[in-house]
């Protein structure tokens, strides 16, 4: 068995390592968004809304944006849409489908917790260095668009 060398008994595990990388960074970002009300996670999604602009994505489309089952948008939707910050709204052309729209609260919100968020960056990126946090972002960018067989 492989072990990280600065590290005795830890095994050199790609999804360990991105766990708990992950972690550490959404408890910063969380603890630095927590005066606009909402998490890291939240934010993320109401960001995507709102970069799509008046194209408001279906679930499924947010979904895998986000790289999120339906069934686990849903569920962090709902504190959103119940704190009347999204609205699912049946498409026009077709009524199968819901969109997710950002409510003008939910662009409030988002604007009030963007000036946090680029707090929660600028410590990031003094913490681990502006080239490396770069360079992560590129490599995350690969990693999360790999074929790592999922369809399996």
């Amino acid at each position: 068995m492989e072990h990280l060398s600065n590290e005795p008994g830890r095994e050199i595990c790609n999804c360990g390592a991105l766990r708990r990388a992950t972690r550490h960074v959404s408890l910063m970002y969380d603890r630095l968004l927590a005066d606009s009300g909402l998490t890291s996670g939240q934010y993320s999604i109401l960001r995507e809304i709102r970069r799509r602009d008046r194209a408001a994505p279906t679930l499924g489309e947010l979904a895998q944006a986000m790289v999120m089952d339906r069934t686990a948008l849903t569920h962090t939707l709902k504190p959103l849409e119940r704190d009347g910050l999204v609205a699912l709204k049946l498409d026009v052309d077709d009524k199968r489908v819901r969109r997710v729209h950002a409510t003008a609260k939910g662009v409030k919100k988002h604007e009030a917790a963007h000036a946090l968020w680029r707090k929660a960056q600028q410590k990031f990126t003094q913490s681990i260095g502006q080239d490396e946090a770069a360079a992560l972002r590129a490599l995350l960018r690969v990693v999360a668009t790999s074929d790592l067989g999922a369809a399996q």
